[in-house]
């Protein structure tokens, strides 16, 4: 084997945070990524494809989605800033106020691609991963919230995933928690910040600092702690008096009635304290755990107001699975990936070559792989594969 130096050397690594797939790993990637998009097109879903940079207004810190600093900036010649896309709602949230400005039935789309966040802190994760998801646009109803987590749950279950659960919330409860306190926006984002990162020093420190009435730090500093069964719900009752949150928690309450007649209410949970550090949710909220990964494998909500940013008042409601961690997932729990048949290899000289490529065109005509490879070729090409 030749050792590579210098300028070469360098060449064949890539930059911290991305990687190469290929070989069976990229096949099992992909087997993953078609059963998922199976399930979700059982449900009527239409596969959308949107650009993999936009415009930086589309991600800016007004529509609430990844920070400015996390995000691929550029210009294009005419000066404008782009950016590679870090989430696709938002994209596809513009994609729908464009071209289905007038519609007034609701609409689904399913998308797979990579999205690209420009972050520091990688803690193991990928800079380029790829998501895949379900967005339906134009209905507000709870069945569509069961629809989505239901979908979720199946699409998990598709893939080969049995050990795992679906953590639901309301980001309106804890919203009705704040407007009950007083809080103004400012204060409820740094106050989210603070318990979404479990810094209760922090938070008690802010509720000090922004002279709040102490008669309502338990209830906002004890919110994450509402979380478990459908009983978690009844206790959430225990903490607040304003309309808003109880909304909120009756909403979960309906949601998980829709959940039973799906059957899937099994793979289900409750977090009255889920927060999350997209602020263009407005609703219920849900993001899917499983062993052998730190973080949710599945994130996705409501985001009613979010494609009035872009002309269209509509309700909507998505999820996005990060398949990178989940084929990570299914690797540690030693989950078998069924993959499709193999590539037969045929052997041929010069003089079999003419009946050789006979047999390798009949059998991809049934459908099949075959390889045409030299003879001698074929037990180097197995090391190597």
């Amino acid at each position: 084997m030749k050792c590579m130096t210098g300028r070469h050397s360098e060449l064949v690594h890539t930059p911290e945070g991305v990687r190469d797939i290929y070989g069976d790993e990229y096949a099992k990637k992909l087997r993953v990524e078609n059963l998922i998009l199976e399930k979700v097109r059982s449900y009527g879903y239409e596969d959308i494809q949107t650009p993999a940079f936009e415009f930086f207004d589309v991600f800016s810190k007004e529509v609430g989605t990844t920070p400015s600093r996390e995000l691929y900036k550029f210009f294009d010649k005419e000066g404008n800033t782009l950016v590679l896309r870090p989430d696709f709602t938002p994209s596809i949230a513009r994609c729908a106020a464009k071209y289905f400005a007038d519609c007034n039935v609701p609409i689904r789309f399913c998308y797979v691609g990579n999205t690209f966040t420009n972050t520091s802190d990688l803690q193991g994760k990928l800079k380029e991963a790829t998501q895949m998801g379900a967005e339906l646009i134009g209905d507000s109803s709870t069945e569509a919230d069961g629809e989505m987590a239901a979908l979720v749950i199946e699409a998990l279950l598709a893939a080969g995933l049995k050990d795992f659960q679906l953590s639901v919330g309301n980001v309106e409860y804890f919203k009705g928690l704040c407007m009950e306190a007083g809080l103004d926006e400012e204060t409820e984002l740094e106050l989210r910040e603070f318990i979404s990162g479990k810094n209760y020093f922090g938070a008690e420190e802010l509720l000090r600092e922004k002279k709040v009435p102490e008669k309502y730090w338990d209830a906002l500093l004890k919110v994450t702690d509402l979380f478990g069964t459908y009983e978690a719900l009844e206790q959430a009752k225990a903490f607040v008096h304003n309309e808003r949150s109880l909304g909120a928690i009756r909403r979960l309450e309906a949601l998980y009635e829709v959940l039973c007649c799906y059957g899937v209410e099994s793979y289900v949970s409750f977090d009255l304290g889920m927060l999350s550090k997209y602020r263009y949710y407005t609703g219920v909220i849900f993001k899917a755990y499983t062993y052998g990964v730190g973080d949710a494998i599945v994130k996705g909500g409501r985001y009613d107001t979010l494609l009035g940013r872009f002309g269209k008042e509509a309700p909507a409601i998505g999820f996005a699975v990060v398949i990178d961690d989940l084929m990570a997932a299914l690797g540690r729990q030693n989950v078998e990936i069924p993959l499709l048949p193999g590539t037969e290899a045929i052997e041929y000289t010069e003089e079999s070559y003419k009946e050789m490529l006979e047999k390798a065109k009949s059998l991809r005509a049934e459908g099949k792989k075959a390889v045409l490879i030299p003879q001698g070729k074929t037990e180097e090409r197995t090391e190597k594969g």
